[in-house]
């Protein structure tokens, strides 16, 4: 047959009528018997179904999407990868975008879902303002946010305690025995860089650490490593001694992105790590397992984080009066060889 096979071709060679044909193909009510032969008369012609005739007769895209501000990030992937797994067998294909830093992209997006294209939206922004909030509760379809929104705003949420995660990187370094801890942070107007400064201040305050938190803190230009390099080079350089003595003995980053650009710049400066300069990180990537030093890491659950996001949307879908739901993970600590010299397994979960 020279012209691709249609549904009826179909419905001629399983011997069923067209309407037994398409309701079999698509999983709707048929017996056992005509859904076998028309699925072997399909894999026998070669036929695929017309997704988008499909998805105009069924009233809805067949697709899910996931918006991120940077999809190259290994934070996203982990999700993305999670999100995936958990739709690939509810029949729905999975689309991702990235919206870039800028919150008027996030917005254009999520009112480009009146168009049609997904039914319904996993979106894990940096930035959330105030028209951000509007659109999401009012969106076209159902939409799951992963990551923190004010209590008053009733969508499904998965989020995690970052600032609580910021205290577990303090409190492991001062265990280590180190006093003079630097912070490094992403912008301030995000989400992650106003909740993980927090929790240094307050970690810092809790130890009663020296000098003023605020002293001990550079603000990188965004959540990359080359941003992080620049930044740890500023604020280690800042803190030499008459003598050039370095001042700080540890050095927590808000990801590990920003954490490995640190370590790049404490070996520019002539220092070793852990030995000079100890190096913790969020959000436990695949990068901090392979970096050389391992780099410790705050884990905050990406892929647990996604998998809760794509359950939560399947749910709102198949019943979209369901009571909102919000999830939070709980951070913990792995150690590797960035803070610890001694021969402790690497790995280890705290």
């Amino acid at each position: 047959m020279s012209a691709r096979p249609t549904l009826i071709h179909v419905a001629e060679l399983a011997g069923v009528s067209l309407a037994s044909a398409s309701r079999a193909l698509n999983g709707m009510v048929a017996s056992p018997e005509t859904v076998a032969k028309v699925r072997a008369a399909a894999l026998s012609l070669g036929y695929i179904p017309d997704a988008t005739a499909r998805s105009l007769k069924l009233g809805h895209s067949l697709q899910l999407a996931f918006a991120v501000d940077d999809v190259g990030n290994p934070v996203y992937v982990e999700m993305m990868r999670a999100i995936e797994t958990v739709v690939r067998g509810s029949g729905y294909r999975l689309q991702v975008s990235s919206t870039g830093t800028d919150p008027a992209e996030t917005v254009d997006l999520v009112r480009s879902l009146a168009r049609g294209y997904a039914d319904g939206l996993v979106i894990s922004p940096l930035r959330v303002t105030d028209e951000l909030i509007v659109e999401l509760k009012r969106a076209a379809v159902p939409v799951v946010v992963v990551g923190t929104l004010p209590d008053t705003v009733q969508l499904d949420t998965v989020q995690t305690d970052s600032a609580r995660g910021v205290g577990l990187a303090v409190a492991h370094l001062v265990e280590s025995g180190r006093r003079r801890i630097g912070f490094l942070n992403g912008p301030l107007d995000t989400t992650p860089g106003m909740s993980r400064r927090r929790g240094f201040v307050e970690a810092y305050a809790a130890h009663q650490l020296a000098p003023a938190a605020g002293s001990v803190q550079e603000v990188a230009a965004d959540f990359t490593v080359a941003a992080g390099r620049r930044a740890a080079l500023d604020l280690l350089s800042r803190h030499r001694d008459a003598r050039g003595a370095l001042a700080l003995d540890a050095l927590v980053a808000a990801n590990d992105l920003l954490a490995v650009g640190a370590i790049h710049a404490a070996l520019e400066l002539g220092l070793q790590v852990p030995e000079d300069l100890a190096v913790v990180g969020m959000d436990d990537t695949e990068l901090a397992g392979f970096f050389n030093p391992g780099l410790t890491s705050v884990s905050l659950g990406s892929a647990e984080r996604g998998r809760h996001a794509a359950e939560l949307l399947l749910a709102r879908l198949s019943d979209p009066a369901r009571p909102t739901r919000r999830i939070v993970v709980q951070p913990t600590l792995v150690v590797r060889a960035s803070t610890q010299t001694d021969p402790t397994p690497e790995g280890t979960v705290r």
